[in-house]
């Protein structure tokens, strides 16, 4: 009987799901020199399946010559993003450009707690799954609604807007603070619903 050999899996980060063509050229060469899968993932990131524990160094050592930038633990969470204004007949907002001023602001944060995720749609439907994100941002023709605490798996949560008709600089802010407040209350893995009921929550319902 053969052993099966053991892999990996490595994460290249993907900000509004924008691959670079740089990015794209080099992942198709080595899944091809290293016999690798390459996975499109719903969080709008590119893997690299079934890699050789041995082969791992060389193969990121190629992809962050080129810029790339990988998942890993404490790393602050890329929002997932529709496309927004750009080009659907429905966008009425840029959401690529939101991700962007929130990875901005927290450009260089040394460690943020897991486990929660950033959802932003460029209108009122919600695709990205605005309203089933721990926290979900929706454009609006007034400015943006923020949504917090909603989850998906067997027991799905419609997430509890607190904010309505936001700026740009007002959204950030807002997200800065959960951010902020997770961190606070969290020792492990917690999603954003199981602090909505704590008493020092800083935001209520918005009706």
């Amino acid at each position: 009987m053969t052993n099966k050999i053991a892999t990996t899996r490595l994460t290249i980060l993907l900000p509004a799901g924008r691959l670079p063509l740089a990015i794209m050229d080099k992942a198709n060469e080595l899944a091809k020199k290293y016999q690798l899968e390459l996975y499109l993932s719903l969080t709008q990131n590119l893997r690299l399946m079934g890699i050789r524990e041995e082969d791992l160094p060389a193969i990121r050592e190629e992809l962050a010559a080129l810029g790339a930038q990988f998942k890993g633990p404490g790393k602050f969470p890329i929002p997932r993003v529709c496309i927004g204004v750009r080009d659907c007949s429905m966008g009425i907002a840029d959401p690529e450009r939101i991700s962007a001023l929130i990875l901005e602001k927290f450009q260089g944060r040394e460690k943020t707690k897991q486990k929660f995720k950033i959802a932003i749609s460029g209108c009122t439907l919600g695709c990205p799954g605005v309203l089933t994100t721990d926290i979900g941002i929706m454009a609006t023709r007034k400015g943006f609604d923020l949504y917090v605490g909603g989850k998906g798996g067997p027991n799905p949560k419609i997430g509890r807007r607190i904010l309505r008709d936001l700026d740009e600089q007002g959204l950030v802010a807002a997200v800065a603070e959960l951010v902020e407040f997770h961190d606070a209350h969290t020792e492990t893995k917690q999603r954003m619903v199981k602090l909505l009921d704590h008493p020092e929550f800083p935001y209520k319902e918005a009706v």
